[in-house]
């Protein structure tokens, strides 16, 4: 059985649209694009590592358009490496609709969702999520996940959609190793998922 990783770039309001541009997810929300500034040498190194080993991606239907209409017309760009990885591997693409899957490797989910994904982390080895907030919410609620990586960055913007938005039920997580930061003050945090529910205590009483 593989792992599924999810990756989700947030602000430290935990805000996680449209990071990559301000045509990605505009409903409602000025900020598209919000990650751009911030990027630097070392945060793109460190992601970039993250994707190594990488041979499936799983994507909601949004990320997945914008995906389809990008890297594969960058195989001779500053993102060959990526868009070589990102061309070759198979997409698995949650979505009620009808997509058009004309990216090479590209293949609907099933209608039941949490069994479709199981089936995929049965057939690869290291699956990677990415973006898809609507799509989080369902493995964040299944905890169908296995390690979840959070790149915040040091801006707050007050609207827009959040990273744990509808899907967040009590889970305990372990942390796989220190923070990651670099210059601009992004801070990769990396976790696993872990048993059981979060436990409760009271500080105020003595030490047993």
């Amino acid at each position: 059985m593989g792992l599924i990783d999810i990756e989700l770039f947030t602000t430290l309001d935990f805000v996680g649209q449209a990071p990559g541009g301000p045509d990605e997810d505009p409903d409602g929300f000025a900020f598209g694009g919000w990650q751009a500034p911030l990027i630097d040498e070392v945060a793109g190194a460190q992601i970039g590592a993250s994707y190594e080993g990488t041979d499936a991606l799983l994507l909601g239907r949004r990320t997945y358009d914008i995906f389809a209409g990008f890297w594969p017309h960058q195989e001779d760009g500053e993102d060959a490496e990526f868009a070589a990885t990102f061309n070759r591997i198979p997409k698995y693409v949650a979505s009620r609709g009808k997509p058009d899957l004309s990216w090479a490797g590209s293949v609907q989910l099933g209608p039941d969702l949490v069994d479709a994904v199981r089936a995929v982390r049965d057939r690869h080895e290291k699956i990677k999520v990415v973006g898809s907030l609507d799509f989080v919410q369902t493995l964040l609620r299944e905890k169908l996940f296995d390690r979840l990586h959070l790149w915040v960055h040091p801006i707050v913007l007050g609207s827009g959609k959040k990273v744990f938005d509808g899907g967040a039920v009590p889970t305990n997580l372990t942390l796989l190793g220190p923070a990651q930061t670099s210059p601009n003050g992004i801070v990769c945090l990396r976790y696993g998922l872990a048993e059981g529910t979060p436990a409760t205590g009271d500080m105020s009483a003595p030490d047993q």
